[in-house]
């Protein structure tokens, strides 16, 4: 599914064949999930391979490596430069990229010394599709951020998610809602939450939530064209008597909900802001806007 023989990955400074990596079993990042990773995307556009944010999403990399302590010494501009070449060497235009740094042979719990730095991409469709999506509400709630730093994208943190997701499934809906330690409304197991109430977006603030990147680009696409957006926090209740909602990020892109819970959302998705707001991202990353507004 993510790769083949003839799949190429960067690993340690290399472009080697996907078959050839090779991973310690004494790794801290299988035994204690310490490592830290990113989700970016490429799209094929009119001018070729195009990688949306490719310097927010690195600079995010680097600051997880940061707070836990893991030795990474490249620049955004040189894992820009090494991503492109990458999707290239794949013939891939349309693509998840996928950079993970993982830690060394180490059991004690002390952050390893060794690294390992591997950049892969491959074909993946919007992670959650395109249909509107049957939700519940979980009962995990976000990590504390006194636990740990929740906006770094740690590997180990995704337990929490996989916790929530399988909850989800196993009960017949799309995906999960968790709750912060506050219980106020933080997140989906692998997205950001925006609800729609009498014509203007609230989404939950940084603190207790992963601050995405989608996110910080639909908030900016809201103040360019003018629909009014708030970032506060709100509950469960609150979210049950919405007009509507939806989730963004980097895999999901922007996903709208039918339903949260026994919860029916009441607006027609085609008339809401989501719905709006998932084609004007459509055309954002793929440097359509862009070109709008320099004409």
């Amino acid at each position: 599914m993510y790769f083949n023989e003839e799949s190429v990955v960067f690993c340690n400074g290399k472009f080697i064949k996907a078959t050839e990596l090779t991973t310690s079993s004494y790794s801290q990042s299988i035994h204690y999930g310490n490592g830290v990773f990113e989700g970016i995307r490429s799209y094929d556009t009119d001018q070729g391979a195009r990688i949306f944010k490719p310097y927010e999403h690195y600079k995010r990399l680097k600051f997880g490596a940061d707070v836990m302590d893991i030795k990474f010494e490249y620049t955004e501009e040189e894992l820009t430069n090494i991503t492109y070449e990458l999707l290239e060497r794949n013939g891939l235009k349309d693509a998840y990229i996928r950079p993970v740094i993982t830690t060394g042979a180490d059991m004690s719990l002390l952050t390893s010394d060794k690294t390992d730095f591997i950049i892969q991409c491959w074909e993946w469709g919007k992670y959650m599709g395109d249909k509107l999506l049957r939700v519940k509400t979980s009962k995990f709630q976000r990590p504390n951020p006194k636990s740990c730093f929740v906006e770094a994208k740690v590997t180990g943190h995704y337990v929490n998610s996989i916790l929530s997701t399988n909850e989800a499934k196993k009960n017949g809906f799309d995906e999960a809602l968790l709750l912060d330690m506050n219980g106020n409304v933080a997140e989906c197991s692998g997205a950001n939450v925006f609800m729609e109430k009498d014509g203007k977006l609230y989404t939950p603030p940084r603190g207790h939530i992963m601050a995405g990147i989608t996110r910080s680009t639909v908030i900016d696409i809201c103040k360019e064209v003018g629909i009014p957006v708030e970032e506060k926090h709100f509950t469960i209740d609150e979210l049950k008597n919405a007009d509507a909602c939806f989730f963004t990020g980097t895999a999901a892109e922007v996903v709208g909900l039918q339903s949260l819970d026994n919860y029916q959302f009441p607006s027609e998705w085609k008339d809401t802001h989501g719905y709006n707001l998932m084609k004007l991202y459509k055309r954002e990353v793929l440097g359509q806007r862009q070109k709008a507004k320099a004409s």
